[in-house]
């Protein structure tokens, strides 16, 4: 996570905007009295509301760590693709 102040945030917008969408890093803008700012990549934030969509309901959470227990079991199994042409 990188924080900087507004003002070295205003003056470098674009650099900073490409350390964020580029490197996807967290940025914290600080400002007076406490009123910060966070700056993330779009891409960020819809893979963090994805994550909170999933986490937060039991059984999506649950159908989850099944799947990923399957996996570390190697309790998995490989098919082919059927190539299905368009009428």
């Amino acid at each position: 996570m990188i924080a900087v102040n507004y003002t070295q945030f205003r003056s470098e917008m674009k650099s900073h905007l490409d350390l964020v969408t580029d490197d996807y890093e967290t940025m914290v803008v600080t400002r007076k009295e406490n009123k910060n700012v966070v700056v993330i990549s779009e891409e960020s934030y819809n893979n963090l509301l994805e994550n909170i969509h999933v986490m937060g309901n039991k059984s999506n959470y649950d159908w989850l760590m099944e799947s990923k227990r399957q996996l570390e079991d190697r309790k998995v199994a490989s098919h082919d693709l059927i190539e299905v042409e368009d009428e």
